[in-house]
């Protein structure tokens, strides 16, 4: 079956007998009997219009936040995006944004205006201090993989006011870590002059748990390596991008599949899948599906870069209860 310009309903209704036609167990069950198999392709994936990561590859589960809950793709806080493998690439500029509007955004935060830059397998923050008059600060440094899984940034050279110090507290008097709270900062801690983050914590909704096992830098993108390479992927045979889920439960909108077997393809392979959750209905919408002889479904996704006319961002459900766009 093939049809163009589809419902929602419609879309979903073969998932729908997928839970009915195909209960056969598969030879290995994830974790959490509530948990949904995933896996990715050279996936753009955005957390908001202009904040994207580039997924390469990745394997691993979709864990409902509650026990026993259903992973629901309209609540980005119903599930974690736990991480068996994955790489990972965020550019310079988009992580110099989630630290600004997500980690650094209170009126009191300690750091402003940061932005980073690449050069010689080195990156260059720079930002200010608004609790010390605006002091200008730029650090030069590498990057590294910490035991723990977090991504260290090491400082090699400090400058503050356009003059090099051997470090902040040396030019300033200052204590940096008391000066980033880690209790009010998420996801940032100090360790003399070089500063750590982890990624667990930076990033917006849906939360991801994973370790990071390498960093490096490639141009202008920071690409980090998680886990250890798994021995299969289920999704494997599928040609071009994709983000692929299998087994447990999986809510859109109204509906309900249960014991998921959903690809979503790129139609256009000549580039990453370029996928939002906030509009994955415009998304499928804006493609076609077909059902498997074994009651799975294929949608074939339109990029949200090339959708004809941009959505109006739509209300996504938070855990505060308070609603954003």
């Amino acid at each position: 079956m093939c049809s163009r310009g589809l419902s929602l309903a419609t879309i979903f209704f073969a998932m729908l007998s997928n839970s009915v036609f195909n209960s056969a167990a598969q030879s290995s069950e994830p974790p959490d009997s509530h948990a949904v198999e995933i896996a990715m392709k050279n996936v753009m994936y955005h957390y908001t219009d202009p904040i994207a990561v580039h997924i390469i590859h990745l394997q691993g589960y979709l864990t409902p936040t509650k026990l026993g809950a259903t992973v629901v793709f309209d609540d980005k806080n119903s599930f974690t995006l736990v991480l068996a493998s994955a790489e990972i690439s965020i550019s310079c500029s988009a992580l110099a944004q989630v630290l600004n509007e997500n980690v650094f955004s209170a009126s009191d935060a300690p750091l402003k205006s940061l932005s980073i830059e690449s050069q010689n397998n080195q990156l260059t923050i720079k930002g200010t201090l608004p609790q010390k008059a605006n002091v200008t600060f730029e650090t030069v440094g590498t990057v590294s993989a910490d035991a723990d899984g977090r991504i260290r940034l090491h400082s090699d050279h400090i400058k503050a006011a356009h003059l090099p110090v051997k470090g902040l507290l040396d030019l300033l008097g200052i204590d940096l870590p008391r000066l980033i709270d880690v209790h009010k900062i998420r996801g940032i801690t100090v360790d003399k002059d070089d500063i750590i983050l982890d990624p667990e914590q930076i990033l917006p909704p849906p939360y991801i748990r994973g370790k990071v096992t390498a960093v490096r830098i490639q141009g202008n993108e920071i690409i980090q390596t998680f886990g250890s390479p798994q021995p299969s992927n289920f999704a494997a045979r599928q040609p071009g991008n994709y983000i692929a889920f299998r087994h447990g439960d999986m809510q859109f909108g109204k509906l309900t599949m249960h014991d998921a077997d959903l690809i979503m393809i790129d139609i256009d392979h000549r580039d990453p899948f370029d996928f939002f959750l906030n509009h994955y209905q415009d998304q499928l919408v804006a493609g076609y599906t077909k059902s498997t002889p074994q009651y799975g479904l294929r949608t074939y996704t339109r990029d949200y870069n090339k959708l004809k006319k941009r959505p109006t961002p739509r209300t996504i459900k938070q855990s505060n209860n308070k609603s954003v766009q």
